[in-house]
């Protein structure tokens, strides 16, 4: 065997990441690595270069690209220019992908119809069920059928309100390693915006929740980026609780995202307020990224001190940025990965936290200390 060479398994176990020898197999097949040498008895042979092809397949597909992006992200020369070739070809498979996205979205909400059916609606749920083995949707005629039997499950929806909690249970996956706060912290989120796939993006940081609510019980300050954010807040509770809560960027013609980010740059004021945040405080933001951005450097810097973060800025560069720092930060934090964010978000995040100290019953205006939870 050559010298300095490393066989298929030295090469996985170099590379590391669960890449396997039947996967490097798989790369050659699609031209993602170069065929080898091999050596005189017929073994492949691979090099550093090998080596350092390998893993960096391997770090973008845990980034999320799909193999054939990444061949044309490794196929581009450095020397090349690749800004007008390679940003087209991307954003071509970019379209691709997100039409796929719309295909299973569309699969989801057929499935989602059915078992996210309640019981009252069972018994029209079984009879559709039977009568979609029976259909064909190659004619007009059959379409129609189809479009019938929707109508008649949709018929039901009529006769009393919807059970959530029990179309939840068919939908979430498994979660029996999450604390019950916490399921139902998701549960809200999903409800917020009607989309089980956020389940995965939701990440709750460890000691999140045990912080959150000592802060809570302890009156904590709540110093929300927006004040369209702070309006979602359950404010009765809230006060209930002894929690004031405070907008870092406090002028309410600011509504939209770009408005929250664009000021929140140009008031040197609002990112000094910012380092002024008490400890033990819980940070909600639900608009701009640049406020989560800021609030992590301070909290590195050991500046500022939050019991907890809830990081749900919008965005589609610096929000997932922010994010990934939160993340990596020593603080307890919630948030969700990647694009999916929005105030609405943060605030019910921060809601369901509170409703885990305090029932709501039908008119909590009224609240006496009993009805305070351990």
């Amino acid at each position: 065997m050559n010298a300095g060479c490393l066989t298929i398994k030295e090469l996985t176990d170099a590379v590391g990441g669960g890449i396997t020898p039947r996967m490097v197999r798989h790369y050659h097949q699609l031209g993602l690595l170069p065929q080898p040498v091999r050596s005189k008895s017929n073994y492949r042979l691979y090099t550093d270069k090998d080596v350092l092809r390998l893993q960096r397949i391997v770090a973008l597909k845990q980034q999320g690209f799909q193999l054939n992006h990444i061949h044309q992200i490794l196929e581009v020369e450095p020397s090349s220019d690749p800004t007008t070739m390679m940003m087209a070809q991307l954003q071509r498979q970019y379209r691709a992908v997100m039409q796929q996205i719309v295909h299973l979205r569309q699969t989801a909400s057929a499935l989602e119809g059915l078992l996210g059916r309640d019981k009252d609606c069972q018994i029209m749920q079984a009879e559709v069920l039977s009568q979609l083995k029976l259909l064909s949707v190659e004619t007009q005629a059959s379409m129609g059928g189809l479009q019938q039997l929707w109508s008649g499950l949709d018929a039901e929806v009529h006769a009393h309100p919807e059970d959530f909690h029990f179309a939840l249970q068919s939908l979430l996956p498994n979660m029996h390693e999450r604390s019950e706060i916490e399921v139902d912290l998701i549960s809200q989120l999903v409800l917020a915006c009607g989309d089980v796939s956020l389940v995965p993006f939701i990440k709750v940081g460890s000691g999140a929740i045990a912080s959150s609510r000592q802060a809570l019980k302890s009156g904590c300050k709540i110093i929300a980026d927006i004040p369209t954010v702070a309006a979602s807040l359950d404010n009765t509770r809230l006060v209930y609780l002894g929690c004031q809560v405070e907008t870092l960027i406090d002028n309410p013609h600011i509504t939209t995202v770009q408005e929250a980010e664009q000021a929140f740059w140009l008031s040197q004021g609002w990112r000094e307020k910012l380092y002024q945040v008490p400890k033990g405080c819980i940070l909600v933001v639900g608009y701009a990224p640049s406020v989560l951005l800021k609030a992590c450097e301070a909290i590195e810097q050991e500046k500022i001190q939050p019991a907890l973060t809830i990081g749900m800025p919008i965005g589609f560069s610096h929000a997932p940025a922010a994010k990934r720092r939160l993340m990596q930060s020593s603080i307890p934090f919630i948030t969700i990965e990647g694009t999916f964010g929005g105030g609405l978000f943060a605030a019910t995040a921060l809601n369901a936290l509170v409703g885990s100290l305090i029932e709501k019953p039908d008119c909590h205006c009224y609240q006496s200390k009993d009805s305070k939870k351990n």
